[in-house]
Protein backbone atom coordinates (compact mmCIF):
# COMPACT_ATOMS: atom_id res chain seq x y z
CA UNK A 1 0.00 0.00 0.00
CA UNK A 2 1.30 3.53 -0.81
CA UNK A 3 2.08 5.60 1.77
CA UNK A 4 -0.24 8.46 0.45
CA UNK A 5 -3.40 6.20 0.87
CA UNK A 6 -2.32 5.28 4.60
CA UNK A 7 -2.65 9.06 5.46
CA UNK A 8 -5.47 11.37 6.22
CA UNK A 9 -6.06 13.33 2.77
CA UNK A 10 -6.39 10.75 0.41
CA UNK A 11 -6.78 10.70 -3.21
CA UNK A 12 -9.84 12.03 -3.46
CA UNK A 13 -8.03 15.28 -2.02
CA UNK A 14 -7.10 16.99 -5.33
CA UNK A 15 -4.06 18.53 -3.55
CA UNK A 16 -3.09 15.18 -3.23
CA UNK A 17 -4.00 14.60 -6.67
CA UNK A 18 -1.58 17.62 -8.09
CA UNK A 19 1.33 16.42 -6.01
CA UNK A 20 4.17 15.27 -7.41
CA UNK A 21 4.52 11.44 -7.49
CA UNK A 22 6.82 9.55 -5.81
CA UNK A 23 8.76 8.44 -9.25
CA UNK A 24 9.04 12.35 -10.33
CA UNK A 25 10.56 13.76 -6.98
CA UNK A 26 12.88 10.80 -6.56
CA UNK A 27 13.91 11.37 -10.44
CA UNK A 28 14.33 15.19 -9.61
CA UNK A 29 16.00 14.22 -6.57
CA UNK A 30 18.92 12.16 -8.42
CA UNK A 31 19.75 14.62 -10.78
CA UNK A 32 20.71 16.98 -7.53
CA UNK A 33 23.54 15.23 -6.38
CA UNK A 34 24.06 15.64 -2.66
CA UNK A 35 22.51 18.88 -1.14
CA UNK A 36 24.65 20.35 1.85
CA UNK A 37 24.14 23.69 2.96
CA UNK A 38 23.19 25.65 5.64
CA UNK A 39 20.15 27.93 6.94
CA UNK A 40 21.50 31.48 5.53
CA UNK A 41 21.06 35.27 6.60
CA UNK A 42 23.97 37.73 6.45
CA UNK A 43 25.56 38.78 9.59
CA UNK A 44 24.61 42.36 9.41
CA UNK A 45 20.61 41.56 9.36
CA UNK A 46 18.80 40.30 12.32
CA UNK A 47 16.14 39.13 11.01
CA UNK A 48 14.62 38.46 7.60
CA UNK A 49 13.11 42.39 7.32
CA UNK A 50 16.22 43.81 7.75
CA UNK A 51 18.23 41.26 5.43
CA UNK A 52 14.99 42.31 2.26
CA UNK A 53 14.65 46.02 3.25
CA UNK A 54 15.86 48.05 0.06
CA UNK A 55 17.87 50.26 2.68
CA UNK A 56 19.72 47.39 4.54
CA UNK A 57 19.93 44.95 1.90
CA UNK A 58 23.92 43.80 2.19
CA UNK A 59 24.84 42.35 -1.35
CA UNK A 60 28.70 42.92 -0.32
CA UNK A 61 28.21 40.95 2.87
CA UNK A 62 25.90 38.21 1.23
CA UNK A 63 28.61 37.95 -1.84
CA UNK A 64 31.35 37.90 0.54
CA UNK A 65 29.56 35.25 3.04
CA UNK A 66 28.36 33.14 0.00
CA UNK A 67 31.94 32.79 -1.33
CA UNK A 68 32.66 31.18 2.22
CA UNK A 69 30.27 28.76 1.88
CA UNK A 70 31.40 28.02 -1.86
CA UNK A 71 34.77 27.56 -0.65
CA UNK A 72 33.48 25.41 2.36
CA UNK A 73 31.91 22.73 -0.06
CA UNK A 74 28.11 24.18 0.45
CA UNK A 75 25.72 23.99 -2.66
CA UNK A 76 22.42 25.10 -1.21
CA UNK A 77 20.88 27.22 1.13
CA UNK A 78 17.75 27.81 2.95
CA UNK A 79 16.63 31.44 3.31
CA UNK A 80 13.77 32.73 4.72
CA UNK A 81 11.35 35.59 3.45
CA UNK A 82 8.20 37.44 4.90
CA UNK A 83 4.69 38.88 3.47
CA UNK A 84 5.43 42.28 4.92
CA UNK A 85 8.21 42.67 2.35
CA UNK A 86 6.01 41.96 -0.48
CA UNK A 87 3.44 44.59 0.99
CA UNK A 88 6.02 47.08 1.20
CA UNK A 89 7.05 46.84 -2.21
CA UNK A 90 6.80 43.62 -4.36
CA UNK A 91 8.66 44.80 -7.25
CA UNK A 92 11.59 45.96 -5.65
CA UNK A 93 11.46 42.54 -3.56
CA UNK A 94 11.33 40.45 -6.63
CA UNK A 95 14.41 42.60 -8.03
CA UNK A 96 16.43 42.04 -5.10
CA UNK A 97 15.55 37.88 -4.61
CA UNK A 98 17.19 37.92 -8.14
CA UNK A 99 19.30 39.95 -7.00
CA UNK A 100 20.47 37.12 -4.12
CA UNK A 101 20.04 34.19 -6.64
CA UNK A 102 22.17 35.61 -9.06
CA UNK A 103 25.11 35.77 -5.99
CA UNK A 104 24.47 32.30 -4.75
CA UNK A 105 24.56 30.76 -8.40
CA UNK A 106 27.96 32.80 -8.97
CA UNK A 107 29.12 30.58 -6.12
CA UNK A 108 27.37 27.39 -6.93
CA UNK A 109 24.69 27.99 -4.86
CA UNK A 110 21.09 27.19 -4.99
CA UNK A 111 18.34 28.75 -2.82
CA UNK A 112 15.18 26.66 -0.78
CA UNK A 113 12.99 29.95 -0.13
CA UNK A 114 11.03 29.85 3.33
CA UNK A 115 7.97 31.73 2.71
CA UNK A 116 5.96 31.74 6.33
CA UNK A 117 7.75 31.44 9.72
CA UNK A 118 6.06 30.99 13.26
CA UNK A 119 8.74 31.46 15.54
CA UNK A 120 9.67 34.04 17.42
CA UNK A 121 8.58 37.59 17.58
CA UNK A 122 5.01 37.62 17.00
CA UNK A 123 4.89 41.15 16.25
CA UNK A 124 6.76 42.34 13.29
CA UNK A 125 6.82 45.46 11.63
CA UNK A 126 8.43 46.86 9.07
CA UNK A 127 11.11 50.19 8.69
CA UNK A 128 13.93 49.98 11.14
CA UNK A 129 15.03 46.93 13.10
CA UNK A 130 15.52 46.94 16.80
CA UNK A 131 19.07 46.28 17.67
CA UNK A 132 20.49 42.80 19.10
CA UNK A 133 19.81 42.33 22.83
CA UNK A 134 23.33 41.66 24.49
CA UNK A 135 24.15 37.94 24.85
CA UNK A 136 20.04 36.84 23.86
CA UNK A 137 19.74 33.91 20.95
CA UNK A 138 17.92 35.30 17.87
CA UNK A 139 16.21 38.33 20.01
CA UNK A 140 15.25 40.00 16.86
CA UNK A 141 14.20 37.61 14.23
CA UNK A 142 9.89 37.92 13.47
CA UNK A 143 6.81 35.19 12.59
CA UNK A 144 5.45 35.63 9.32
CA UNK A 145 2.74 36.12 9.58
CA UNK A 146 2.17 37.71 12.50
CA UNK A 147 -0.34 37.06 15.56
CA UNK A 148 -3.00 39.46 14.57
CA UNK A 149 -3.39 37.84 10.70
CA UNK A 150 -2.93 34.48 12.44
CA UNK A 151 -5.50 34.44 14.89
CA UNK A 152 -8.00 36.41 12.06
CA UNK A 153 -8.87 33.44 9.49
CA UNK A 154 -10.79 35.74 7.71
CA UNK A 155 -7.46 37.82 6.77
CA UNK A 156 -5.97 35.16 5.30
CA UNK A 157 -6.61 35.71 1.37
CA UNK A 158 -4.70 38.67 1.78
CA UNK A 159 -1.46 36.68 1.62
CA UNK A 160 -2.50 35.10 -1.82
CA UNK A 161 -0.75 37.51 -4.06
CA UNK A 162 2.17 37.28 -1.64
CA UNK A 163 2.69 32.99 -2.28
CA UNK A 164 1.42 33.34 -5.51
CA UNK A 165 3.11 36.47 -6.94
CA UNK A 166 6.85 35.14 -5.58
CA UNK A 167 6.45 31.77 -6.38
CA UNK A 168 5.16 32.56 -9.82
CA UNK A 169 7.67 35.03 -10.42
CA UNK A 170 10.20 32.79 -9.99
CA UNK A 171 8.74 29.03 -10.81
CA UNK A 172 10.36 28.19 -14.20
CA UNK A 173 13.98 29.25 -12.23
CA UNK A 174 16.26 26.89 -11.77
CA UNK A 175 18.46 28.82 -8.96
CA UNK A 176 15.32 28.09 -6.67
CA UNK A 177 15.78 24.66 -5.34
CA UNK A 178 12.59 24.36 -3.51
CA UNK A 179 9.70 25.91 -1.60
CA UNK A 180 9.78 25.77 1.68
CA UNK A 181 5.91 26.72 2.96
CA UNK A 182 5.51 26.93 6.35
CA UNK A 183 8.48 27.21 9.20
CA UNK A 184 7.67 24.94 12.22
CA UNK A 185 3.58 26.45 12.42
CA UNK A 186 2.86 24.69 15.47
CA UNK A 187 5.55 26.55 17.83
CA UNK A 188 4.28 27.64 20.38
CA UNK A 189 7.66 29.91 21.10
CA UNK A 190 7.64 28.50 25.27
CA UNK A 191 10.82 29.32 25.75
CA UNK A 192 10.58 32.95 24.49
CA UNK A 193 7.70 34.65 23.47
CA UNK A 194 5.24 31.69 25.00
CA UNK A 195 2.37 32.65 22.67
CA UNK A 196 -0.46 32.25 24.69
CA UNK A 197 -2.65 34.27 22.86
CA UNK A 198 -3.08 31.78 20.47
CA UNK A 199 -4.11 29.34 22.68
CA UNK A 200 -3.86 25.59 22.19
CA UNK A 201 -4.89 26.74 18.48
CA UNK A 202 -1.78 27.60 17.03
CA UNK A 203 -1.29 24.21 15.49
CA UNK A 204 -4.98 24.62 14.04
CA UNK A 205 -4.57 28.42 12.85
CA UNK A 206 -1.87 27.29 11.00
CA UNK A 207 -3.13 23.96 9.39
CA UNK A 208 -5.62 26.55 7.80
CA UNK A 209 -3.49 28.86 6.99
CA UNK A 210 -0.93 26.04 5.01
CA UNK A 211 -3.88 24.46 3.31
CA UNK A 212 -4.32 27.69 1.57
CA UNK A 213 -1.03 28.22 1.01
CA UNK A 214 -0.52 24.64 -0.74
CA UNK A 215 -3.85 25.57 -2.53
CA UNK A 216 -2.54 28.84 -4.08
CA UNK A 217 1.06 27.40 -4.50
CA UNK A 218 -0.20 24.09 -6.92
CA UNK A 219 -2.39 26.49 -8.85
CA UNK A 220 0.77 28.02 -10.05
CA UNK A 221 2.88 24.94 -10.32
CA UNK A 222 5.97 25.53 -9.93
CA UNK A 223 9.33 23.48 -11.21
CA UNK A 224 10.80 23.31 -8.08
CA UNK A 225 9.24 21.00 -5.15
CA UNK A 226 7.42 21.89 -1.85
CA UNK A 227 7.55 21.17 1.03
CA UNK A 228 6.91 21.98 5.10
CA UNK A 229 8.84 20.53 7.70
CA UNK A 230 7.71 19.12 10.83
CA UNK A 231 10.53 19.47 13.81
CA UNK A 232 9.01 17.84 17.16
CA UNK A 233 6.64 14.96 17.36
CA UNK A 234 7.05 10.96 16.90
CA UNK A 235 6.64 9.97 13.35
CA UNK A 236 7.28 6.51 13.69
CA UNK A 237 4.02 5.18 13.46
CA UNK A 238 0.54 6.95 11.56
CA UNK A 239 -1.20 6.76 14.60
CA UNK A 240 0.89 8.40 16.11
CA UNK A 241 1.16 11.28 13.73
CA UNK A 242 -0.23 15.18 14.59
CA UNK A 243 -3.23 16.32 12.46
CA UNK A 244 -0.62 18.82 11.14
CA UNK A 245 2.30 16.97 10.75
CA UNK A 246 0.25 14.24 9.19
CA UNK A 247 -1.09 16.75 6.66
CA UNK A 248 2.64 18.28 5.93
CA UNK A 249 3.96 14.71 5.31
CA UNK A 250 1.13 14.01 2.93
CA UNK A 251 1.28 17.01 0.95
CA UNK A 252 4.89 17.58 0.28
CA UNK A 253 6.99 16.33 -2.88
CA UNK A 254 9.58 15.90 -0.46
CA UNK A 255 9.46 15.27 2.69
CA UNK A 256 11.48 17.55 5.64
CA UNK A 257 12.06 17.37 9.06
CA UNK A 258 13.97 19.44 11.91
CA UNK A 259 15.97 17.46 14.26
CA UNK A 260 18.62 19.09 16.93
CA UNK A 261 19.70 15.62 18.77
CA UNK A 262 22.58 13.81 18.13
CA UNK A 263 23.18 10.70 15.46
CA UNK A 264 21.54 8.26 16.89
CA UNK A 265 17.93 10.27 17.44
CA UNK A 266 18.81 11.74 14.03
CA UNK A 267 19.08 8.23 12.18
CA UNK A 268 15.65 7.15 13.94
CA UNK A 269 13.85 9.68 12.34
CA UNK A 270 15.50 9.55 9.24
CA UNK A 271 14.43 5.63 9.00
CA UNK A 272 10.94 6.55 10.19
CA UNK A 273 10.16 8.49 7.13
CA UNK A 274 12.23 6.32 4.48
CA UNK A 275 8.54 4.93 4.39
CA UNK A 276 7.03 7.77 2.49
CA UNK A 277 9.65 6.56 -0.58
CA UNK A 278 10.43 10.34 -1.28
CA UNK A 279 13.45 12.47 -1.14
CA UNK A 280 14.15 13.52 2.29
CA UNK A 281 15.58 17.02 3.44
CA UNK A 282 16.69 17.98 7.34
CA UNK A 283 16.83 21.71 6.65
CA UNK A 284 17.67 22.42 10.73
CA UNK A 285 19.85 20.75 12.55
CA UNK A 286 23.04 21.04 14.14
CA UNK A 287 22.76 22.61 18.43
CA UNK A 288 26.37 21.85 19.85
CA UNK A 289 25.33 21.40 23.41
CA UNK A 290 22.53 18.91 22.32
CA UNK A 291 24.79 16.82 20.63
CA UNK A 292 24.31 17.60 17.51
CA UNK A 293 27.30 18.27 15.67
CA UNK A 294 28.97 18.35 12.31
CA UNK A 295 31.49 15.17 13.73
CA UNK A 296 28.20 13.32 14.22
CA UNK A 297 24.81 14.36 12.39
CA UNK A 298 26.74 15.19 9.28
CA UNK A 299 27.89 12.01 8.19
CA UNK A 300 24.53 10.39 9.20
CA UNK A 301 22.60 12.81 6.90
CA UNK A 302 25.24 12.00 3.75
CA UNK A 303 24.82 8.35 4.33
CA UNK A 304 21.21 8.20 3.93
CA UNK A 305 21.30 10.48 1.38
CA UNK A 306 19.68 13.70 3.05
CA UNK A 307 19.58 16.89 2.06
CA UNK A 308 21.61 18.75 5.24
CA UNK A 309 21.29 22.36 6.39
CA UNK A 310 22.85 23.18 9.74
CA UNK A 311 21.11 26.21 11.29
CA UNK A 312 23.38 29.19 11.41
CA UNK A 313 26.40 30.48 8.86
CA UNK A 314 28.55 33.30 10.36
CA UNK A 315 28.14 34.86 13.64
CA UNK A 316 26.38 37.79 13.85
CA UNK A 317 23.10 40.23 14.60
CA UNK A 318 21.48 37.33 15.22
CA UNK A 319 23.57 35.77 17.69
CA UNK A 320 22.73 32.43 17.68
CA UNK A 321 25.82 31.14 18.57
CA UNK A 322 23.95 31.97 21.64
CA UNK A 323 21.99 29.11 23.25
CA UNK A 324 18.59 29.13 23.19
CA UNK A 325 18.48 29.06 27.06
CA UNK A 326 20.48 32.94 26.54
CA UNK A 327 16.45 33.77 26.69
CA UNK A 328 16.15 33.10 30.40
CA UNK A 329 19.91 33.07 31.52
CA UNK A 330 22.23 35.72 31.40
CA UNK A 331 25.48 35.17 29.54
CA UNK A 332 28.14 38.21 29.87
CA UNK A 333 30.68 36.37 28.05
CA UNK A 334 30.65 34.67 24.21
CA UNK A 335 29.95 31.25 25.17
CA UNK A 336 33.37 28.91 24.79
CA UNK A 337 31.21 26.68 22.92
CA UNK A 338 29.28 27.86 20.15
CA UNK A 339 25.58 26.77 19.71
CA UNK A 340 24.52 27.57 16.36
CA UNK A 341 26.93 28.78 13.17
CA UNK A 342 30.35 27.75 11.94
CA UNK A 343 32.14 31.59 11.12
CA UNK A 344 33.44 34.54 12.69
CA UNK A 345 32.31 37.70 10.72
CA UNK A 346 36.11 38.26 10.11
CA UNK A 347 35.61 34.63 8.71
CA UNK A 348 37.78 32.84 11.14
CA UNK A 349 36.21 29.18 11.57
CA UNK A 350 34.94 28.77 14.85
CA UNK A 351 36.29 25.12 14.96
CA UNK A 352 39.12 23.97 12.26
CA UNK A 353 38.14 20.61 12.66
CA UNK A 354 34.79 21.22 11.81
CA UNK A 355 35.67 22.93 8.76
CA UNK A 356 37.70 19.75 8.22
CA UNK A 357 34.99 17.09 8.16
CA UNK A 358 32.85 19.37 6.20
CA UNK A 359 35.33 19.43 3.57
CA UNK A 360 35.98 15.74 3.50
CA UNK A 361 32.86 14.75 3.30
CA UNK A 362 31.77 17.67 0.33
CA UNK A 363 34.49 15.97 -1.12
CA UNK A 364 36.27 19.50 -1.91
CA UNK A 365 38.78 19.08 -3.80
CA UNK A 366 41.00 22.53 -2.69
CA UNK A 367 41.78 22.20 1.08
CA UNK A 368 41.27 25.53 2.03
CA UNK A 369 42.48 26.48 5.39
CA UNK A 370 41.63 29.19 8.30
CA UNK A 371 43.63 31.91 6.44
CA UNK A 372 42.16 30.98 2.54
CA UNK A 373 38.64 31.39 3.56
CA UNK A 374 39.10 34.82 5.19
CA UNK A 375 37.67 37.32 2.06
Amino acid sequence: MKPDSLLCGGPADPLINNRWSEAKANHWYENQGWLVGCNYIPSTAINQLEMWQQDTFDTFTIDKELSWAQKLGFNTVRVFLHHLLWQQDDGGFLARLNNFLSIAQRHGIKTMFVLFDAVWDPYPKLGKQPDPKPGVHNSGWVQSPGAEILKDQNSYDLLQNYVQGVIGHFKNDDRVLAWDLFNEPDNMNQASYNDTDYGVEKAELSLGLLKKTISWSRVINPEQPLTAAPWQYDWTEKEKITVLDNYMFSHSDVISFHCYENSQKIAMRVLALQRFNRPIFCTEYMARHNGSTFEEVLPVLKNYNIGAYNWGFVAGKTQTHYPWDSWNKKYLDEPEVWFHDIFHASGKPYSQREIDVIHKLCKKPDHDDCNQLVA
